[in-house]
């Protein structure tokens, strides 16, 4: 702690949160300035964890540097390899197979519910209701279940390949699923019951953090951070990739642009994820999981940028193509990382409380901002 007088007398005091803090999701140190309790400013520093992803995948073969992608946001790992895979085939100008396509909409749509399940249970730990994250745990658990009956892996996946899906689905698949998403919607009723009306968590989240529409786009906002701000934009609908546009499903967005509303926005995203996998489950098609291409992937010269609605938000790959197997550049556009420039604009003028609620609501992974 520093002061810009004698330690009594300061108006101001310099406070650092972290990277130690257990509510700082990763190793991430925030500097606040302080008045009193008051939050005046605020500045964060990363890099504790900074791992060398994107300067990998110069020294790795296109279809090796796949699993490296899982170890950024670890917690939506099977978005990460969808990301990536579907740039380089844009590269290549190869289309996944409709029954491939079909399983990674269903694990993708799995793996937001699981990332927000996740989010949900640490963020209410944080503001002290652990009930909640022994429920939402409770749900995840059967959700990983099936990532490990299916590939083996239950957090870092690997689940996709380029050019389609290594993996058929198993015997029983389909059942598992549709158990799941036949009992998820009730379970999601029993988190409303224990926070939406808990005057408690209304205090905690109402009016905390709040950045209007505009604010989030000119700062590069994605995901449901953007979308509780009252800006409908989900890259499943306004671009669709996959097959997104088979299927129907509403975008929801909040009103006011504070804690609470993102909130209620995860919690409908993952009602309508739901809605997407109980679609899906129905109808996959039959055929190959792999398109028709060279065992040796050598795009022709060329960049390519593909992007995707990840959990947390616009997740992007700029590769550069110098018609090797391995990539010249390979740059990634995280939703963590930008996101994370907006922490700034939502905490002045709160508590010093309030920022552990803040960072909470914006979902960041470390992994990912450090890559």
């Amino acid at each position: 702690m520093s002061t810009n007088e004698t330690l009594f007398d300061a108006s101001e005091i310099t406070v650092s949160m972290g990277p130690q803090h257990p509510s700082t999701h990763g190793v991430l140190q925030v500097k606040l300035k302080l008045d009193g309790e008051r939050v005046i400013d605020a500045r964060c520093v990363i890099g504790y964890l900074h791992r060398g992803v994107e300067k990998l995948a110069e020294a790795q073969t296109y279809a090796q540097y796949v699993p490296t992608l899982d170890r950024m946001d670890y917690i939506a790992a099977v978005s990460n390899c969808l990301g990536y895979c579907e740039a380089v085939e844009k590269l290549l100008g190869v289309t996944a197979p409709p029954r491939a396509q079909y399983i990674r909409v269903i694990m993708t749509e799995l793996n937001r519910i699981s990332s927000h399940l996740l989010w949900l249970g640490t963020h209410a730990i944080d503001l002290g209701a652990v009930t909640v994250f022994l429920y939402c745990f409770r749900e995840r658990e059967e959700i990983l279940k099936i990532f490990e009956n299916y590939c083996g892996a239950r957090l870092t996946t690997h689940m996709f390949r380029i050019g389609g899906t290594q993996y058929e689905i198993y015997e029983g698949f389909q059942d598992q699923v549709r158990t799941f998403i036949k009992g998820f919607p009730q379970k999601v009723d029993e988190y409303e019951t224990l926070l939406t009306e808990n005057r408690i968590w209304i205090g905690r989240t109402r009016g905390v953090g709040v950045i209007s529409g505009k604010d989030a786009i000119d700062l590069g906002v994605t995901g449901p951070s953007l979308r509780g701000s009252g800006v409908q934009w989900d890259l499943r609908k306004a671009k669709p990739y996959a097959v997104y546009a088979d299927f129907e499903f509403d975008i929801p967005v909040g009103g006011v642009g504070d804690t609470y509303d993102r909130y209620m926005v995860r919690l409908e995203e993952m009602r309508q994820s739901t809605r997407i996998v109980a679609q899906a489950v129905e109808k996959i098609p039959a055929g190959p999981l792999m398109a028709k291409m060279s065992k040796i992937i050598k795009p022709p010269v060329g960049d390519v940028y593909h992007s995707i609605e990840a959990p947390k938000g616009e997740l992007g790959y700029y590769i550069v193509s110098d018609g090797s197997t391995q990539a010249y550049r390979t740059r990634v556009r995280p939703p963590s990382f930008v996101n994370l420039q907006a922490l700034r604009k939502m905490v002045a003028g709160h508590m010093v409380a309030d920022v552990v609620a803040i960072i909470g609501t914006l979902d960041i992974v470390l992994g990912e901002i450090d890559r």
